[in-house]
């Protein structure tokens, strides 16, 4: 996913975040176009006969366990009665600029994260006498007066905090860290919800007694840069609130990929190989605006019968068949036979400013404010 510039100001003064976030938004708009949907357990995904996925839903489906990324026809055996919609991509995306115009009239300085998300910086903002939490309120008024729709808001001194703090109350509500009350927070705050810490490192963590903040604090910044590197520095930085990252507003693409999800599970590595011919070919008419970009490395994703999914990738500087192909058995092998219900393909291209910068692994970036990259 693209970002790069920034908007900065005095590094040591003290920001105000907010971060809104639409209540199960894709849902949310169906039912606020058609209210007979409210009370009923509903997603927005594909069909479960076409191996379809839930893109949302709303928290009377959640009660039964489902979410976004299961598998529809998994959802279906949780609750039968659910009621399942295709999305309506550019409906969502009509309704998402409109959310957009809404910030615009507090800030100039917005980071999107998706359709249904973005960060504001107000800390240079008059209205309200400048308070982040009332401007935070009047937007989400604002958004539900104009558009019918819920939002929820988290207020922090620093970035992160305040995607987190979004999550506290919702729907509907906010809530507010203010740099006296956020040090008493962190402390408690588990790793799990720090953005970028995933299941497997939130494991990994847990073997070393690692859950919350004040552990990771304990625990010294030596050993973990130690066991873990740059990450483990980055999260001792987050362990104490620091954050000093300002709002991307300015965006450079990191990465293309493409992929494919099948009817029917493929059995075997050889069966890849007339799937991968089109994904390559459909990548190379991709990458085609990109051809001033240096390419940095090729990577495949796949996801087995039981949902679970592995990445490889290589360093090279060209789209490179055979290198594509070696890639797919070895990470066909990490599947122990299970059958692949999804190839993906991509490359990631090196920072126009850095050409050897730290980077998110492709697939598991930001997400595109653009439908999905999937194909078939």
């Amino acid at each position: 996913m693209p970002s790069t510039a920034s908007h900065s100001t005095e590094p040591n003064a003290v920001r105000k975040f907010i971060h809104i976030d639409m209540d199960c938004f894709y849902a949310a708009v169906e039912m606020r176009d058609d209210p007979s949907l409210t009370d009923q357990p509903l997603a927005i995904g594909g069909q479960a006969r076409s191996r379809g996925v839930v893109a949302a839903c709303n928290y009377p489906a959640r009660s039964f366990g489902i979410h976004s990324a299961m598998a529809t026809a998994y959802a279906l055996r949780l609750c039968p009665d659910l009621v399942v919609l295709p999305p309506r991509m550019s409906y969502y995306q009509a309704i998402s600029k409109e959310i957009r115009g809404i910030f615009n009239r507090y800030t100039n300085l917005i980071e999107p994260l998706s359709l249904d998300e973005a960060y504001l910086d107000v800390t240079e903002v008059d209205l309200h006498q400048g308070s982040a939490t009332r401007i935070a309120e009047d937007i989400r008024r604002v958004i539900q007066e104009e558009t019918g729709l819920s939002a929820s808001a988290g207020i922090a001194p620093v970035k992160f905090l305040a995607k987190i703090c979004s999550d506290e109350n919702k729907p509907g509500g906010q809530f507010v860290l203010t740099p006296e009350t956020m040090d008493e927070f962190v402390k408690g705050l588990q790793l799990k919800k720090i953005p970028g810490v995933g299941k497997v490192t939130v494991a990994k963590l847990a073997k070393l007694g690692l859950v919350t903040c004040q552990d990771v604090r304990d625990y010294g910044e030596a050993e973990l840069t130690r066991r873990f590197g740059r990450f483990g520095n980055h999260l001792f930085q987050r362990a104490h609130g620091i954050d000093p990252r300002r709002l991307t507003t300015h965006w450079i693409r990191k990465s293309v990929s493409v992929e494919r999800t099948f009817a029917a599970d493929l059995a075997h590595v050889s069966d890849a190989s007339p799937v991968v011919k089109m994904l390559l070919k459909d990548l190379t008419r991709r990458l085609a605006p990109y051809a001033s970009r240096r390419i940095k490395n090729q990577q495949v994703k796949l996801k087995f019968s039981d949902f679970s999914q592995t990445t490889m990738e290589r360093r090279t500087d060209t789209i490179d068949p055979a290198l594509i192909e070696t890639l797919i058995q070895g990470a066909w092998e990490r599947g122990g036979g299970k059958g692949v219900r999804l190839i993906g393909l991509g490359v990631n291209f090196f920072d126009p400013d850095d050409t050897d910068s730290l980077q998110l692994p492709l697939f598991e970036g930001a997400p595109d404010l653009q439908p999905s990259d999937e194909i078939g």
